[in-house]
């Protein structure tokens, strides 16, 4: 419980204190309260659970199955539209943007829902979906959607998602991990490798039309060296 707000003052440059913390934050809230439905879901209660989660999801506008299992120290940010499955396992030290979904991606039985590991960046209105593993120190971009298991240390955009960059599995420092405007883009990549073939075709063209400008030249003088040989031979002027 008190990592959760242990966690907040590391990550949030906006919370002021811990009494604010733990009146006005609802991502704190929606893990209490889950905390609390989670145990009932153990307990096999029926019904009761899952009032709790609704309960949460109307004050809070966050949705987490009962049956998500998340460790201590997680962040919700802001929180609004966030969606946790039955079957979705988050580590600690992960930071969860608003519209994030941890779905699952059809009507399979089982582990359906995603497994983030520890210390993950989940960008704002990203979707995880399906029964793969977001290993540790993982960023998912903003508006990502990933569908497959994801190595440590990586960074993942897109739609599909598609690994970007693999990085240093001990890189959880608090500025690498809200620094989501260090975010690689691949679809500006491509283009700046397209630009640059482009260029040096350029270059080769602009060097193979002097070199045809130079061989026209040679052409249009020979005519007029060989008139000037043959009148010299023949004495012609003399």
């Amino acid at each position: 419980m008190f990592e959760n707000i242990k966690i907040i003052k590391k990550f949030d440059p906006a919370a002021k204190s811990y009494l604010e913390i733990v009146l006005c934050y609802p991502g704190l809230h929606a893990l209490w309260l889950h905390k609390f439905a989670h145990l009932l879901y153990r307990l096999r209660l029926p019904i009761i659970p899952r009032l709790v989660n609704y309960i949460s999801r109307f004050l809070t506008g966050i949705d987490i199955h009962p049956g998500a299992k998340i460790a201590a120290g997680v962040f919700i940010d802001h929180g609004s539209g966030v969606v946790i499955g039955e079957t979705a396992i988050v580590g600690s030290g992960s930071l969860i943007f608003q519209g994030v979904t941890l779905g699952g991606t059809g009507k399979e039985s089982g582990k359906r829902h995603p497994t983030i590991g520890k210390n993950v960046v989940i960008g704002a209105g990203a979707k995880v979906l399906g029964n793969i593993v977001v290993e540790d120190h993982v960023r998912v971009g903003a508006g990502s959607v990933v569908m497959r298991n994801v190595p440590a240390g990586c960074t993942v955009v897109g739609i599909p998602g598609k690994v970007v960059k693999a990085g240093d599995v001990a890189s959880d420092s608090v500025e690498q991990m809200l620094e989501h405007n260090q975010m690689p883009d691949p679809i500006a990549k491509v283009f700046s490798v397209l630009l640059e073939k482009v260029e040096t075709q350029q270059q080769l063209i602009n060097k193979l039309y002097e070199k045809q400008q130079l061989l026209e030249k040679s052409s249009d003088e020979a005519p007029e060296n060989d008139r000037f040989i043959q009148e010299f031979i023949h004495g012609d002027g003399i």
